[in-house]
């Protein structure tokens, strides 16, 4: 068995990401949400645009009150406009003049510093500063925020809201992006029954709830799932799924046939074709019978470099979602271009509310509830850890690690968490 800090290495190591020039597309910006940035985006213009006012209030010069001990007595004669946000500003601010600004206003020339309207007081055409303002106070100043030239934003980068937003300021009207990694997922077992027949469930079936669990997974990690349905346990007929998911897909995750059993013969059939098997079990519970393989996409087979990874989860739901947590969810992120802040599960420190316990003999993942106390993370597990209890997991957002020989956490002490 691996331990799972070796198996995370092997499989990313393995993943080979899009390029820009061959696996990308252009999207409006609109349909770019969630998708990796496929090459750096330069600002073209400064931000802000111009010198402007971060508050209403008043513009004023500062070399007028500067070197003025008495400043409470100054007064400024105001100027006979007033500079809202959006209107171009050509004039200039004369010597002991102020004048009328509000938030995101223009700052007339001369102009170097804002007092907000709460520190003054209007006395008919002049205004008397209740306090001294610092120089250069309330203004934001041309290119302060990012310069022309600037990257705005870096290739491999998930765009969100904040993106988006900051690139239609910079008027991107449209984004060269990665395309989604097509997965395949096939699920293996005579004893599984597609949902559309479920009105026919006979004793000893199950219904095939991975493809559903697993497909959702996918897609909530920026890809498009590509159900393969069931496969009985007949190798021949495995073998020509296989070689059609290889076909159209970019990856592929089979659930079932990867353990010890009569019928386990996925890396059987792997061997037969041809793969290189990486991965044949982990130091992980549940998931320890994990395959990870690659496979020659190409007919030459000296095209060693036209690869595909190919995941063999564990039949039992919580083991196949807890292999895609845990390892698949970041090779597929590699895959789909984005950097390597995005490669890894994240990990914070919580209170667990019940005692914890594992046998200590491989990495155990227990999975449960994270809510925040007075603004303290704590853990709540479940009461039944069984791989095959998929009710179990449902509204699971965070998994309680526990490293090897780590046989008990107690109640109220800290313990390492994934977040899901």
């Amino acid at each position: 068995m691996l331990p799972v800090s070796e198996a995370e290495k092997i499989i990313l190591n393995l993943v080979k990401p899009f390029t820009s020039k061959e696996d990308s597309e252009i999207l409006p910006l609109l349909a770019a949400n969630n998708r990796i940035l496929a090459e750096d985006l330069i600002s073209k213009w400064d931000f802000p645009h111009w010198n402007n006012s971060a508050m209403d209030g008043y513009a004023l010069r500062y070399a007028d009150i500067a070197d003025v001990s008495d400043w409470q007595n100054v007064q400024l004669a105001i100027a006979p406009y007033k500079i809202p946000a959006g209107m171009a500003v050509n004039k200039c601010l004369q010597q002991g003049e102020c004048v009328r600004i509000f938030t995101g206003g223009m700052l007339p020339h001369g102009a170097d510093t804002v007092i907000m309207q709460e520190d003054t007081e209007r006395l008919d055409n002049f205004l008397q500063l209740k306090v001294k303002p610092t120089q250069g106070e309330y203004v934001r100043h041309r290119g302060e925020f990012i310069k022309a030239g600037t990257t705005l934003v870096s290739a491999g980068t998930k765009l969100g809201a904040t993106e988006i937003g900051a690139l239609a300021s910079a008027r991107c009207q449209q984004v060269r992006v990665y395309r989604q990694p097509k997965i395949a997922i096939i699920s293996t077992g005579n004893e599984l029954v597609s949902l559309e027949c479920s009105q026919c469930l006979q004793s000893g079936q199950i219904i095939d709830s991975n493809l559903y669990a697993l497909s959702t997974l996918i897609t909530q990690s920026g890809a498009i799932a590509i159900p393969f349905g069931i496969v009985s346990d007949d190798q021949a007929e495995m073998e020509l799924v296989i070689r059609k998911a290889i076909a159209s897909a970019d990856m592929i995750i089979s659930s079932g046939g990867v353990s010890v059993g009569d019928y386990d013969y996925i890396g059987e059939i792997l061997e037969k074709m041809g793969a290189n098997i990486h991965v044949c079990s982990v130091a992980i519970k549940p998931g320890k019978p994990l395959t990870v393989a690659s496979l020659n996409r190409s007919i030459n087979v000296n095209e060693s470099e036209d690869i595909m990874l190919y995941f063999g989860v564990p039949g039992n739901p919580v083991s196949a979602m807890m292999s895609f947590w845990r390892f698949i969810r970041g090779a597929i992120t590699k895959l789909s271009g984005a950097n390597s802040n995005y490669w890894y599960p994240q990990f914070i420190k919580a209170i667990t509310a019940k005692d914890l316990h594992a046998q200590g003999r491989r990495e155990t993942y227990l999975w449960g509830q994270l809510t925040y106390y007075n603004g303290n993370p704590i853990f709540q597990p479940i009461n039944n850890y069984s791989s095959g209890n998929l009710m179990s997991t449902i509204s699971t957002n965070a998994i309680a690690v526990m490293r090897v020989n780590q046989t008990y956490v107690p109640l109220g002490d800290e313990v390492m968490i994934m977040i899901v």
